[in-house]
């Protein structure tokens, strides 16, 4: 039993432990603080040591550090695409001068079969081509024929015979010019005759047709305002409403960013489809195609079609349009898409179309075309509808199948290109905007819907299997799958590998006309030549190692959309987003004023309007920017400069980024190579020895120009290559721009040659300066790869080296790579295996050669001007922490120059396991020894330690699951209280190519009514009275010639029904069953907590798991089958940044008591971790808020605006300038007779033909009933 004096003892020291009035021992500030010094010290030391950081500070005292002048980069840069534009525009126009000349002088008299080479049915042998990216044959070209065109058609055949001899110009212009990429000829009747020969691939399906694409639209016609009028009246249900769909999305699929469009349903009254656009036409980008298809999807039909009020509206709004210079200040056209009309309402056209001359309009200006599409099979009458096409220089097609739309909606474009063809000596060089080379845009959401019936379709199956640990363990196993997939795809520099399937590209194309003398009253389009330019190309040109590290070059169109940015993504989950190429500058160059979403400062759109308007100059912004995959921010102060490319709509921007007042520097170091020719014991590939180096796998060194003679495996493999080729005499610099076409001599011989000298097969390139500069690095960073160098340290490192060996010092940091990249690109790295231990799957030197542009390069350089002689550490960015193959990442950078004068030569780093930094972390943290009146550690349970980066991301912690995490989800109330107390700032991002998914079901919200037999009987009296007022209306019965009716068809909902019960028999045949789901309504869905609703532009940084609390419960229901829609959105993301404050921000001690408010108000202690990027962290558990919700990172959809965010753009559209090039009438255009389109060649309906039916539907009706 123990004494009552021992226990009286016990409780006294236990009061004085805690100290009076029951306070706990404070956590001193100066104990963090020694433990933060302490382990800065040991982490400094160890990164000296490692690295040899001075050794490599002695190396580049030679070099030069000179100012970068950004007003002569952008000159040069722009001098130099400028030229390669120039050489492509030359191929182009020999292509066109030789199609015409080959077309005049044809013969009609072919008979089919004609023999070619077919791309989707290849014979030819095939090579890979690392210049095509793919398997081609250079000596011939092949046909592409699209699945809705025969092949053997009079037309077709006819222009194949002549297109063929094209091979021989393609051939020639890809020997004057090697960096020419694909050529190709798309006639007007559906062929592209493409150099050099591929392979077609058919998967998943072949929707490519030519003229459906930017570069043929463009080119054929000149920019065009369209109004399309869709009547939605009683009369145009069931298939004649899919067809006229079909019609709508196809002339939508017609149209390009200059371009404006809107489209109009009507009946007794007229409406917007998409309700926002209300008053006005939108351009014709993506993201507003997008939204007009998707409004189409939900029209429905109903009551009678009233022409005159949607006549005048169209012509009024297009007047409008002209009168207030909005649009394409062009041609203007009305697309009509109904069933039939019941007069020709001269008058209207008369009134608003015929003004300059009424009386007789054809020798008048027609400021409007008017195109009509009939649809439907039995229609009693056409005259009326094709004489309104005909009477206002338009076309008229009739359509009774879904077949027919795809081809014969695109009989507008010869039309709208009518007065162009008959200038013949005007050829407008058109360029597009960046484009995914064959790839459709429509593909994304069946690309998208075949992923998502993948996942739910294996989720079911995962449900379905009734041993409860099998199916747990096969739901991990995809949670963990599902989990690295993520990670994979948050990977910006993934992208790269993404966009290799994609291949973005810009390209030049010219129209080609029918040059005949008896040609003039025809106006024929033979079709359109073009010429891709790989966006990788043009990059190659923009210099980016004299931009150097944070600074970018970027191109701009005339719309205000980027070409290349390196902020541009066009990718998600390996799928094209829907408005990929729209993104304006304005939403990829951030200012960091704090504004709300898309309130672009004014200071932007005033650069924004002298960028698209080609304009020379100067500005300065500031801005704040994201990287490592949007999860880290920055603030910048940037300096733009820019100027416009010649006969281009393209605008060069190069911006450099500015620190305090010292402007922008670069180093400026070479090694002569011709030197080494007169020492034969040296020689420029010594410094390249070994295989522990890689140079930078996008920057262009030397290259030959035909490169299948000449192949190599890796970057390095050719640098080699040249370097000894520098030795053979002869030897001389030959830059990339001295290569390719000069303006083309217009010869109209039919000759495909002419007098220009071919590029000899052996031709090369070299950057001067960056190679020498490559060889200067190596030379200086030779040794450093080298494990057998002797080492002489001096200082602290001396001692250290005294104290622990080599082999002990690894055993206890796990240091296992040190590196060292350079601003020419070169990248070094020195293993130091640890025996017994396994290597990473990827090594070090697989995943960083791009030197500049790692995200440690960046962060060392911008770390610098915080704390010049600090490491920047980090571990990889994971929800779910550090394990044994983690790596900590440390990087510094080195400087060179005097005073102000300074620039980035370099960054050395290096990396060790993160378990032994979870070591090193404890040992400090866990002991009190030698530090004074340390009273509690972090080995107390009422203390939680972390080491936390500039960024927020825990480094390390008490637990190795909290590592990669940012503390915000760890503790949310500490974290805004250091934003609070001025330690983090918390900057918004505003992600403006965001994707977010729609539920489809709620995109158009049909009721719907079971088929019943007195269902059946009200749609056979539908169809009745619908035919009936319709003889009446052209008999002259009805009074009123406004009005055409209405209901000969059963309803929406019905057919709705039908889909409804179509479509739940497809989803059982793919393995999932909806009525399963439809028997637990309110059962979680699993999908939508792994997607959030929300799409991070490719990045999938908002996929979360379950809930643990209802993790077990769903997995014991069966999931929720939900079909989404990717759509483009705006996302905004809180993301933090650690302040350069002074030590009184963070000397303050925590004590905490009883009384929370009062005294947890700071319940943490945080330090700077000496020489790093680093606070040390320690929190007092008892003020620990028990708070389910966290401070995320994540992003979330804007929802600021009043409407949709097309709506949102659509009203509040940025400036844009228009293309220089307007044709849109001609004289000779009044010559041009009875080719407006061919009458019907339906039979009209008789009394007889429309009784029959309704014999046959109503005993059907009463059978059905009884």
């Amino acid at each position: 039993m123990q004494s009552p004096f021992l226990t009286s003892v016990i409780i006294t020291l236990m009061i004085l432990a805690e100290g009076p009035s029951g306070r706990t021992e404070r956590i001193s500030y100066n104990t963090v603080k020694s433990w933060a010094h302490k382990l800065g010290f040991e982490l400094s030391l160890l990164g000296k040591y490692v690295t040899r950081v001075q050794e490599l500070e002695e190396s580049y005292r030679q070099a030069e550090v000179k100012p970068r002048d950004g007003a002569a980069l952008v000159q040069e840069i722009a001098k130099d695409i400028g030229f390669l534009m120039e050489s492509k525009i030359s191929a182009v126009k020999r292509i066109m001068d030789v199609a015409e000349s080959l077309a005049e002088n044809a013969s009609n008299d072919v008979k089919p079969p004609v023999m070619y080479h077919n791309a989707k049915d290849n014979n030819l042998t095939m090579t890979y081509s690392a210049h095509f990216g793919r398997r081609v044959n250079l000596n011939y070209s092949n046909f592409h024929i699209p699945t809705n065109v025969y092949n053997q058609s009079y037309n077709v055949v006819t222009a194949i015979t002549w297109a063929q001899k094209l091979n021989t110009t393609f051939m020639n212009n890809y020997d004057l010019d090697p960096s020419l990429s694909w050529q190709y000829f798309g006639s007007a009747t559906g062929f592209m005759m493409q150099y050099p020969a591929i392979s077609w691939n058919m998967e998943p399906v072949d929707l490519f047709d030519c003229r459906t694409r930017n570069w043929y639209i463009e080119a054929a016609a000149s920019p065009k305002d369209i109004l399309i009028l869709v009547d939605n009246s009683g009369s145009m249900t069931g298939i004649r409403k899919e067809i006229a769909r079909h019609v709508v999305n196809s002339i939508l699929d017609t149209l390009g960013n200059n371009d404006f469009v809107n489209v109009i349903k009507f009946s007794n009254e007229t409406h917007e489809v998409v309700a926002c656009f209300n008053n006005t036409l939108v351009q014709a980008n993506l993201a507003n195609i997008r939204e007009l298809k998707t409004a189409m999807e939900c029209v429905d039909t109903d009551k009678i079609a009233n022409f005159s009020i949607v006549l005048r509206q169209a012509f009024e709004l297009l007047e409008n349009f002209r009168e207030q210079r909005k649009g394409t200040l062009c041609n203007q056209a009305i697309m009509l898409v109904t069933d039939g009309v019941p007069e020709n309402y001269k008058e209207i056209f008369a009134t608003y179309n015929w003004r300059a001359n009424s009386d007789d309009p054809d020798m008048g200006d027609m400021p409007v075309r008017v195109f009509t599409y009939l649809i439907g099979r039995e229609v009693p009458d056409v005259r009326d509808v094709r004489w309104m096409a005909c009477a206002n220089r338009g076309y008229y097609v009739h359509l009774s199948t879904m077949a027919e739309v795809s081809e014969k909606v695109l009989n507008y474009i010869p039309v709208m290109a009518r007065p162009l063809v008959l200038r013949r000596t005007d050829h407008p060089v058109i360029w597009t905007p960046v484009y995914a080379d064959v790839t459709d845009p429509i593909m994304t959401d069946w690309l998208w819907e075949q992923r998502e019936r993948s996942y739910q379709r294996e989720l079911v199956e995962t449900h379905r299997i009734h041993n409860p640990e099998t199916r747990q363990r096969l739901m991990n196993l995809r949670e963990e799958r599902e989990r690295r997939f993520v990670q994979k795809h948050k990977r910006t520099y993934d992208q790269d590998d993404d966009l290799q399937e994609y291949r973005l590209m810009t390209t030049v194309s010219v129209p080609v006309f029918n040059r005949r003398p008896n040609a003039t009253r025809i106006a024929e389009l033979l079709g359109v030549a073009g010429i891709d330019v790989p966006i990788k190309e043009i990059e190659k040109l923009m210099l980016p190692h004299m931009l150097g590290v944070n600074g970018y070059a970027f191109i701009v169109t005339n719309n205000g959309y980027i070409l290349i940015h390196p902020d541009l993504r066009p990718i998600f989950r390996n799928i094209l987003k829907p408005a990929y190429n729209s993104v304006d500058m304005a939403e990829v160059e951030l200012i960091d004023d704090g504004t709300i979403p898309r309130n672009f400062s004014k200071s932007l759109l005033q650069f924004r309007d002298l960028v698209i308007n080609q304009s020379s100059g100067m500005t300065t912004l500031h801005t704040k920017y994201h990287y490592d995959d949007m999860q880290r921010v920055g603030r910048m102060r940037r300096d733009y400069f820019y100027t416009g490319i010649n006969n281009t709509p393209f605008t060069v921007v190069v911006s450099l980024p500015v620190h305090g007042h010292g402007g922008s520097y670069r180093v400026h170091a070479i090694e002569e190579i011709h030197r080494y020719q007169h020492q034969r014991d040296k020689d420029a590939t010594d410094y390249f020895s070994g295989s522990n180096w890689r140079v930078h796998p996008d920057w262009t060194y030397c290259g030959y120009h035909y490169d299948g003679d000449h192949s190599f495996s890796t970057p390095e493999e050719e640098l080699l290559h040249f370097l000894r080729r520098t030795r053979v005499p002869g030897w001389k610099w030959m830059d990339m721009n001295r290569v390719g076409s000069h303006p083309p001599e217009h010869s109209h011989s039919g000759s495909s040659r002419v007098n220009t000298s071919k590029v000899e097969r052996t031709s090369y390139y070299c950057d001067r300066n960056l190679l020498l500069s490559l060889v200067f690095d190596a030379m200086v960073t030779e040794w450093f790869a080298n494990a057998s160098t002797v080492r002489e340290e001096k200082g602290p490192l001396a001692m250290l080296m005294n104290l622990l060996s080599r082999k002990e010092l690894q055993q206890r940091f796990g240091f296992t790579l040190a590196f060292v990249a350079t601003h020419s690109g070169l990248t070094r790295w020195q293993d130091f295996p640890i025996e017994n231990d396994t290597q990473p799957e990827d090594h070090f030197g697989k995943l960083h050669p791009r030197a500049i542009d790692e995200v440690w390069y960046k962060r060392a350089v911008e770390q610098y001007y915080v704390q010049p002689d600090s490491f920047v550490f980090s571990v990889p960015i994971d929800d779910a922490g550090a394990d044994n193959e983690t790596f900590v990442t440390a990087s510094h950078a080195i400087f060179i120059g005097i005073g102000k004068m300074k620039a980035p030569a370099a960054v050395v780093g290096f990396q060790f396991k993160h378990s032994k930094l979870q070591s090193l972390f404890r040992n400090i943290t866990y002991s009190c020894e030698g530090l004074g009146n340390c009273q509690r550690s972090c080995e107390d349970e009422g203390l939680h330690c972390y080491l936390v980066d500039n960024n927020g991301y825990v480094v390390a912690g008490e637990n190795s699951s909290d590592a990669g995490k940012f503390f915000g989800q760890i503790n949310k109330h500490v974290m805004l209280s250091l934003v609070e107390n001025g330690i983090f700032d918390e900057i918004e991002i505003y992600d403006y190519q965001a994707v977010c998914f729609r539920d489809e079901k709620k995109i158009c919200s049909h009721g719907n009514i079971l088929l019943t037999p007195l269902k059946t009987l009200e749609r056979a009296a539908n169809w009745v009275l619908g035919s009936l007022a319709w003889i009446w209306v052209k008999s002259g019965i009805w009074s009123s010639a406004d009005y055409a009716y209405a209901y000969p068809y059963p309803k929406d909902d019905d057919d709705e029904q039908i889909d409804e019960e179509t479509e739940d028999e497809d989803e059982e045949e793919d393995g999932i069953m909806v009525e399963e789901v439809k028997s637990k309504p309110d059962v979680p869905d699993e999908k939508a907590n792994a997607e959030k609703s929300h799409e991070t532009s490719g990045q999938d940084r908002n996929d979360e798991e379950p809930n643990a609390e209802t993790k077990g419960e769903k997995d014991n229901q069966p999931p929720q089958i939900k079909r989404t829609r990717p759509e483009t959105c705006d996302q905004r993301m809180k993301l933090y940044l650690l302040q350069n404050v002074s030590a009184d921000k963070y000397d303050i001690d925590c004590v905490s008591v009883g009384d929370v408010e009062r005294d947890c108000e700071r319940p943490y202690v945080v330090q700077p971790v000496d020489s790093s990027n680093m606070i040390l962290l320690v929190v007092d558990a008892i003020c620990l808020k028990s708070d389910a919700e966290k401070l995320t990172v994540a992003p979330k959809e804007v929802e600021d605006y009043k409407d949709s965010l097309a709506c949102y753009k659509a009203t509040n559209s940025l400036p844009r300038r228009r293309p220089d090039s307007c044709i849109r009438n001609h004289t000779k255009e009044r010559e041009i007779k009875d080719l407006c389109g061919g009458a019907s060649r339906g039979i009209g309906i008789t009394l007889l033909s429309m009784l029959l039916p309704i014999l046959l539907t109503v005993p059907s009706s009463l059978f059905a009933f009884f």
